[in-house]
């Protein structure tokens, strides 16, 4: 990036903290759909057309969002991924150009059809030269690239890393942030930036982005899963005190409806997910999705759970013997949502006893105990008082104790 006076006089502004994000967006965990894992980069349009990237394949999952209940039920971003745009940008104003074949309506007019439907757009780009799929990266278009967005109507860029310097990730991310902002249109950020870095500075990650990467893609895969929640669990640089309204962490996409899991194991990503206060970008088919993964992802009292005002991010208490219990704290005040998850591939059913104070609950207390998924109410105990419940292998609890006294 070259250091132009202009450039460096934006480094300077950035310095101040009177310049930390403030676009008013993801006062809770953002909640949507995103093409990338389920659809990665499918070009082949001519042999592959309801699945390839392309204006239509977004349409078709804005129309499942709006007629399926999930948009009622806080699923409100469609998000592009990599691999939309023209390999080469417009030669005379530089700026990115939609594939052509695969976008012929453009991409103002998708945003169109999308907010029609009472949702948002997101789109993708890239802090380097190039995208991670080879495609024009922001890295000298930063303004331009921003402003184009907010013209076409985007509501949420995701700013990938590939291709790009230390500088890149420390620098400009942030001023990308700064031109967001100045174009007038809320426009929520999603990073990268502590994905590509060993020693994420985290406090000043949140200044400047809505939500981040820190991690690998997650795979459809029970593995990939449980090494994502290992990663959240060991919380190494201490991300998730950071975490808040207007800044959260993203442990990265909701697979349930595909076919890596069982049903127990997406109970598992849906339970730990809304623990982690993390967003809740579904990357399946919306056409094909049966019905009881429907009402696990629209499950209302999970939802609840990861959409609490607070916006706490949830902690591992503790491990061992592959049972993980984790806690979160919720509205009403005084209020936790907890999770015992057995990442056990094999073996029967774990009784684990639990009660508040062996998840490092102090505070005495009176709370309705209830299982989250079905809202069945447990029992009223105290903050010592203990019961004992079992969690088959790779199947989690989820239940939530609501402070009565």
């Amino acid at each position: 990036m070259a250091l132009t006076p202009q450039f460096l006089c934006l480094v300077l502004m950035l310095a101040s903290p009177t310049l930390a994000v403030d676009n008013g967006l993801a006062r809770t965990p953002p909640m949507g759909w995103l093409s990338w894992q389920r659809f990665r980069c499918n070009l082949d349009c001519a042999n592959d057309p309801l699945n390839c990237i392309s204006e239509r394949l977004y349409k078709d999952m804005a129309d499942r969002l709006a007629a399926d209940g999930y948009r009622d039920a806080g699923y409100v971003y469609v998000n592009i991924d990599d691999c939309w745009a023209a390999k080469q940008r417009d030669p005379v104003t530089l700026r990115l150009v939609p594939d052509p074949d695969r976008f012929p309506s453009g991409i103002k007019a998708l945003a169109d059809y999308v907010h029609s439907k009472g949702l948002k757009l997101g789109i993708y780009g890239d802090m380097g030269t190039f995208t991670c799929g080879g495609y024009p990266g922001s890295k000298f278009t930063l303004e331009t690239d921003a402003t184009t967005f907010a013209e076409w109507g985007i509501d949420s860029l995701k700013l990938d890393g590939c291709y790009s310097t230390t500088t890149d990730f420390t620098v400009a991310y942030p001023i990308m942030e700064f031109y967001l902002n100045k174009t007038g249109r809320p426009i929520l950020y999603s990073c990268s930036w502590p994905a590509y870095q060993q020693t994420p500075d985290y406090p000043r990650i949140a200044e400047f982005c809505n939500i981040w990467r820190n991690y690998a893609d997650i795979d459809d895969s029970w593995d990939s899963v449980k090494d994502i929640i290992q990663f959240y669990g060991d919380n190494k640089g201490n991300f998730s005190a950071v975490a808040g309204p207007g800044n959260f962490n993203d442990p990265d996409m909701i697979i349930i409806g595909d076919k890596g899991l069982s049903d127990s194991q997406e109970e598992v990503q849906m339970a730990l997910w809304s623990i982690m206060a993390a967003p809740l970008y579904l990357s399946n088919d919306l056409r094909n999705v049966s019905d009881r993964a429907r009402r696990l992802i629209q499950n209302k009292g999970a939802i609840a759970i990861n959409q609490d005002p607070l916006g706490i991010m949830g902690k591992r208490a503790w491990q061992a013997n592959g049972i993980q219990g984790w806690i979160r704290p919720v509205l009403p005040i005084g209020s936790y949502a907890v999770a015992v998850l057995n990442v056990n591939d094999g073996g029967s059913a774990t009784p684990v006893t639990i009660s508040l104070a062996t998840f490092g609950v102090t505070d005495i207390g009176r709370y309705n105990f209830t299982e989250v998924f079905t809202g069945g109410f447990i029992g009223l105990f105290s903050t010592n008082d203990q019961v004992v419940i079992k969690v088959d292998v790779s199947s989690v609890f989820f239940g939530k104790y609501s402070r009565i006294g």
